[in-house]
């Protein structure tokens, strides 16, 4: 298990609180990885639905695996300094998810583990999160309002910055996701099809939210 800064301006978001200010426990990052997995595998047949609209109609089924995999191996990755861990967690879902997916998640677990300090704080995890987001936009050769999961993660990364709480950065994201039904798809199988995009969610953006609103409820002690 990890433990987390003592940094007081992480405690909105981040910092699981024992009940004293500034106090913090371990973070269990087996029981995140766990819970992501149960929330993608729950929401499966959902993202499939989304994905068959406008892409290739595999988003629920890969993600599904990749996150399964992860899960296999909680215990292995938990073990490890959060650095190491999340760089082998980006690395296991590149290799399972499949499709498009695979490496633009994998990307951003991967480039997040690379700048993410053993012990963050709010500040550190930020600024990390902002570059795992741009390695994402980097490997994608996409930007904000192109209807893809960085629609999701630049607001996400926005809220934190501002020091939102984890319910409301998880109401961000949402709120993101719905954003994307009325955008025209600019990236990805999607874009192949016009103006025919609009008015659908797009899959990426639905299960990057699904996974923001789950760690934020965890890490921010409601769940």
């Amino acid at each position: 298990m990890h433990q987390l800064s003592n940094d007081r301006s992480f405690a909105t978001a981040g910092e699981v609180q024992t009940g004293n200010s500034g106090d913090t426990t371990a973070l269990d990052l087996s029981r995140l990885i766990t819970a992501a997995a149960d929330a993608i595998a729950a929401h499966a047949e959902e993202l499939t639905a989304l994905d068959q609209a406008i892409g290739d109609g595999d988003h629920g089924l890969n993600m599904k695996r990749g996150f399964d995999a992860v899960r296999a191996e909680a215990d292995v990755f938990a073990a490890k300094p959060m650095p190491d861990a999340l760089k082998a967690i980006g690395t296991k879902l590149v290799m399972t998810v499949g499709g498009a997916s695979g490496p633009l998640f994998g990307t951003l677990f991967m480039a997040l583990g690379k700048e993410i300090s053993v012990e963050p704080d709010r500040a550190n995890l930020t600024a990390a999160f902002g570059k795992a987001i741009d390695a994402v936009a980097a490997r994608g050769k996409s930007q904000v309002g192109q209807k893809t999961m960085l629609d999701v993660l630049r607001p996400v990364h926005d809220a934190l910055a501002g020091g939102r709480t984890a319910a409301e950065i998880a109401d961000i994201a949402d709120a993101a996701a719905e954003a994307t039904v009325p955008m025209k798809a600019l990236r990805g199988r999607a874009s192949f099809l016009g103006d025919r995009s609009i008015g659908h969610m797009d899959a990426g953006a639905r299960s990057t939210a699904l996974l923001v609103r789950t760690l934020a409820q965890i890490i921010g002690g409601k769940a």
